[in-house]
């Protein structure tokens, strides 16, 4: 009996303090919607991926280089 309370009680500390909360959809729309430095663009034209630091803007769409953006 003693085991059964004991194992109740770590039930609780870990699914009200430890943990986290899923991830919902909305908050993976607002992140895709900002981009981060260093996060991974992929090039329309040649589909290399590139660092968003590095990338080409142009129209909303990010280019790994001028070649490409040119294209």
């Amino acid at each position: 009996m003693q085991y059964l309370v004991v194992i109740a009680l770590i039930a609780v500390v870990y699914f009200f303090f430890i943990k986290k909360k899923p991830i919902t959809y909305k908050e993976n729309k607002n992140k895709e919607s900002k981009p981060q430095s260093g996060d991974m663009v992929e090039c329309p034209t040649c589909g290399v991926y590139t660092e968003i630091d590095d990338a080409i803007l142009s129209n909303g769409k990010y280019y790994c280089s001028q070649e490409c953006l040119e294209k």
